[in-house]
C-alpha cells in the first residue's frame, strides 16, 4: 500500500488499518497501514533497546498521528 508520509525508516505498511489498544491504559485507536508498520517497529526496537530506531518512530508519529502517539505511546 502507498502512502503520502514519508516513512521515518525501512518498514512495509500493511495492507490494511487496525485497531491497537494501549496495554497500559486500555485505550485503543485504529491505526492506518503506515502508521500500524511504524507503530510495530518501534515496539520490536523497544525490546531489542534500539532506542535511536524508536526516536524516528515516536518523532514520525508525533507529527503525523499526534492524538495516536498520544493514546498509544506517550
Amino acid at each position: 500500500m502507498e502512502t503520502k508520509r514519508p516513512l521515518p525508516f525501512d518498514c512495509r505498511p500493511y495492507s490494511k488499518s487496525e485497531e491497537v489498544t494501549n496495554p497500559y491504559s486500555g485505550e485503543t485507536c485504529t491505526l492506518e497501514p503506515d502508521a500500524l508498520a511504524v507503530y510495530d517497529v518501534i515496539k520490536g526496537a523497544e525490546i531489542t533497546g534500539n532506542h535511536k530506531l524508536v526516536r524516528k518512530g515516536l518523532d514520525w508519529f508525533r507529527k503525523y498521528f499526534p492524538s495516536e502517539y498520544y493514546t498509544l505511546l506517550d
